[in-house]
């Protein structure tokens, strides 16, 4: 079974990719698992605040704890940033129900930045 770091480093590829094709520019990137936001970005002369979670089915990926991201929010209000939370959920792509580990391929629920206000 995938540790919470692997989820976690999934999720953030997911993201990051998502991002870049989408056109914001990196400013900071922190993959520590839980240290909010894990992207700092910029576009159309914006700042944007992400922050990302990494879920195994059956988990909702758009649930969040609303007291994190409130702090967040906070933080991102001193800067004049918009927040945004990023849930991905994974799971085994042949089976849903079975185990996700390493060498297994999975499928992805990621609809895109949850703005939050």
């Amino acid at each position: 079974m995938l540790k919470e770091s692997e989820i976690h480093q999934l999720a953030m590829k997911e993201v990051g990719d998502y991002l870049s094709k989408e056109g914001y520019d990196f400013l900071a990137v922190n993959s520590q698992l839980k240290k909010d936001p894990q992207f700092v970005c910029l576009k159309d002369q914006k700042l944007h605040f992400i922050v990302v979670r990494g879920f195994l089915y059956p988990d909702n990926p758009k649930k969040f704890d609303s007291q994190m991201m409130e702090r967040v929010i906070n933080h991102g209000i001193k800067y004049k940033a918009t927040t945004y939370f990023a849930g991905v959920g994974f799971a085994n792509a042949h089976d849903y129900e079975m185990t996700l580990t390493k060498n297994d391929s999975y499928a992805v629920n990621f609809d895109g930045l949850q703005i939050m206000e």
